[in-house]
């Protein structure tokens, strides 16, 4: 019995198989169609997502009933880059499958630098392959590709708006200003001290005169929670005391760690929790931080009563609300 191993051969490619589109003109020019026609759609989806970005407005609830501008915004600009990214690509694969050159290569292995008469033959072959792939030849194809890629271009740049304009003093101000009434949210009703018993809490914003739109933005900044506790519970300075009333005592609801939504309030211990990173804020002494990642207490509003018996705001916050920001003054 021989040990001896046959040597190994070269199988060599398989029959070719020709694609339709080689041999059918017809069927050539299908695929070229169809390969516009994807570049279409991509242009179809930029145009849904420049339209998504400048003529949806975010804050007016009008456009779709049923999701509102915010959602439809949001799906629209997400589904317009897809529907470009996506049909770009199809193109190109519908493009390389059905029309580009389909014949095998060998490539011999040979040192890193080719000879310069190889290099010379390499860039006269490119040259010769980018002239088969029938870019010349079919300005179908080259138009909506142009056309694709150069509207697919404005999406970055659109972008860009994002950047600006500056905030000027947009962070260090809010909608509350002294006699500003606190109102439900949601139902828009103003409050007196007796609706609110001992261990409650309710979320309020500061009252908008007739004809003055309530925007997202305003909600995220002015969302105030309203907590009473008994009077002889706190623990604060003659000064933070004198914001307080019979016991009522109002915080801003923006975490000061990264802008989230301080819900849960623990009613034996007294204490805020934000839910998103834990932070606690120990309600009996001005929200002052106790546990989390948290750098600074909640920005407490002064509060009194109109002569109505109202709740109203005596000032404006004294301190900018949500996270710290750069230029933001310390308190």
């Amino acid at each position: 019995m021989s040990n001896e191993i046959a040597p190994l051969t070269d199988p060599g490619l398989p029959e070719h198989i020709h694609r339709k589109a080689d041999v059918d003109p017809i069927a050539a020019k299908k695929a070229e169609r169809q390969v516009g026609i994807l570049f279409l759609l991509s242009v179809l989806g930029t145009i849904l997502f420049v339209y998504s970005y400048v003529g949806i407005d975010e804050d007016v609830f009008i456009f779709l009933p049923i999701m509102g501008n915010t959602n439809a915004h949001q799906l629209f600009l997400g589904l317009g880059l897809a529907m470009s990214l996506f049909f770009i690509g199809m193109a190109a694969v519908h493009w390389a499958k059905t029309l580009m050159p389909d014949h095998e290569v060998i490539d011999i292995r040979k040192e890193q630098r080719s000879k310069d008469e190889d290099r010379a033959q390499f860039v006269a072959t490119v040259k010769e392959r980018g002239g088969e792939a029938g870019l010349g030849r079919r300005p179908f194809i080259k138009r909506t590709m142009g056309l694709a890629l150069g509207l697919v271009g404005i999406s970055p740049i659109l972008l860009l708006r994002d950047l600006g304009p500056l905030p000027e003093n947009d962070l260090n101000t809010t909608n509350w200003a002294a006699g500003t009434r606190l109102v439900t949210d949601p139902g828009n009703r103003p409050i007196k001290p007796s609706d609110l018993e001992v261990g409650g809490v309710v979320q309020v914003q500061p009252e908008f005169p007739p004809g003055k739109e309530r925007h997202l933005d305003d909600i995220a900044q002015d969302s105030v929670l309203l907590i009473r506790i008994r009077p002889e519970e706190f623990n604060l300075t003659p000064e933070r005391l004198s914001w307080t009333y019979q016991g009522i005592i109002a915080f801003s609801k923006i975490c000061s760690h990264m802008g989230c939504a301080v819900a849960l309030y623990e009613q034996t211990t007294k204490h805020l929790l934000c839910p998103c990173h834990q932070s606690t804020f120990d309600v009996t002494r001005a929200a002052k931080v106790i546990f989390g990642p948290a750098a600074r207490p909640l920005p407490q509003l002064a509060i009194t009563v109109d002569s109505e018996g109202y709740l109203v705001a005596q000032a404006p916050f004294n301190e900018a609300v949500g996270p710290s920001f750069w230029g933001r003054d310390s308190q």
